[in-house]
């Protein structure tokens, strides 16, 4: 049996954060800024960052996948350091990027990271000079990765996600074509399906819940809530799995998990799909394996 091996991390908030100008904090940034001067600096630390990646790339996954929040508060100056970091994980062919509610978290730059990382999030069809689109599909060995986007500006102290109508319609016809073939569908979104928190939540995660319900899927994959976490969800002949991982620079603390990222290894063997998770995290100071568990 040879199985594909798919990594997955989350909620990088990449560090240091470039000094803003008065100019930019107006408005939900000054927020932000003072958050993260008051406390997330310290949380999201780079060397744990950096520790998770070279364990990452030691393990030699097949394909890497990002589910937003490379950036803070979207500061214009955020942007092309991220893309530089998203290339220390591979090439736009070996790393697929969604965004974060970070990444589009004022009006002012909510289309920044598209331009900035496009490679890293455009479908198999799509031209590199093409507009980005959600949802998109990415076809690397016998996975089909869904991209969705959930990120929009939303107003001081709020962090929801939303998908819309047209991207959730585009996506029931995505999981009822790919339905019919024999390939492993993994969704890719930044809002989890059950948010920690109201102000945190997926407005419409019971239209893609139902849409899950209705066509299946083999795996979720998200991040936002900065914890590792499996929900269930009703599939078309099997439970679909929605799971999320720490964010990847972490410390840890009484209220969120320590960095940590997933590894995916998934074969086919007599017509049903094998999945196998190894959970490597942050602990007592360094990258080990946390657990290892058959997910069916």
């Amino acid at each position: 049996m040879t199985a594909f091996t798919l990594a997955h991390l989350s909620d990088p908030h990449l560090s240091p954060l470039p000094e803003p100008s008065w100019s930019e904090l107006a408005g939900k940034r000054i927020t932000g800024y003072l958050n993260w001067r008051r406390g997330r600096a310290a949380f999201h630390r780079r060397a744990i960052l950096e520790a998770l990646v070279a364990d990452l790339r030691a393990q030699q996954p097949d394909h890497v996948a990002v589910t937003g929040d490379l950036a803070n508060i979207a500061l214009a100056a955020e942007f092309a350091p991220a893309r530089t970091w998203l290339e220390t994980l591979g090439t736009a062919r070996d790393v697929t990027v969604v965004p974060g509610n970070h990444d589009v978290y004022v009006d002012a730059t909510r289309e920044a990271f598209a331009r900035a990382w496009t490679p890293y999030l455009i479908g198999d069809q799509s031209a590199p000079s093409e507009a980005v689109a959600f949802p998109f599909v990415r076809r690397r060995g016998p996975l089909a990765l869904i991209g969705l986007s959930s990120a929009l500006p939303t107003p001081p102290f709020m962090a929801t996600g939303k998908l819309g109508a047209a991207q959730l319609a585009r996506l029931t016809d995505i999981l009822a074509r790919l339905a019919q073939e024999p390939v492993f569908r993994v969704v890719l979104v930044h809002h989890p399906l059950r948010a920690s928190a109201w102000h945190k939540r997926l407005v419409d995660s019971e239209e893609l819940s139902a849409a899950l319900a209705r066509h299946g899927a083999e795996l979720v994959l998200h991040g936002h809530d900065h914890r590792d976490s499996t929900l269930w969800l009703d599939g078309t002949g099997r439970a679909i799995p929605v799971i999320g991982v720490p964010s990847a620079s972490a410390a840890g603390d009484a209220s969120h998990d320590a960095a940590a990222y997933n590894l995916y290894r998934i074969a086919r063997v007599r017509g049903d799909w094998v999945c196998e998770i190894v959970a490597r995290g942050w602990h007592e100071g360094a990258m080990t394996e946390l657990r290892r568990i058959r997910l069916f």
